[in-house]
């Protein structure tokens, strides 16, 4: 099954925080999600207070499996992730 994992953080936190992930980071998880079998993809940014400063698309057992991944997400250390189910509809 499908599953978005939402990446939030405040748009100053994410840019300033000494703890913040550099893109290599994020690259590199990325690379090793993919190498263990799982798919993701990056995903756009919006202009919020606290922004959706990405997403991943992981195809995960269950949900378990899922919230795992989504808790190695470099970006989790300054911002929060979300989980979500994805139907997939055939049309």
């Amino acid at each position: 099954m499908k599953y978005l994992c939402l990446v939030y953080s405040n748009e100053q936190l994410l840019h300033d925080s000494p703890d913040s992930p550099r893109d290599e980071e994020c690259f590199a998880y990325g690379e090793s999600v993919q190498a263990s079998k799982l798919s993701i993809t990056d995903g756009p940014f919006a202009e919020t207070k606290e922004q959706l400063a990405g997403f991943y698309l992981v195809d995960a057992r269950d949900l378990n499996e899922a919230i795992q991944i989504a808790g190695k997400i470099p970006a989790v250390r300054v911002g929060s992730v979300e989980v979500r189910p994805v139907r997939e509809l055939l049309v």
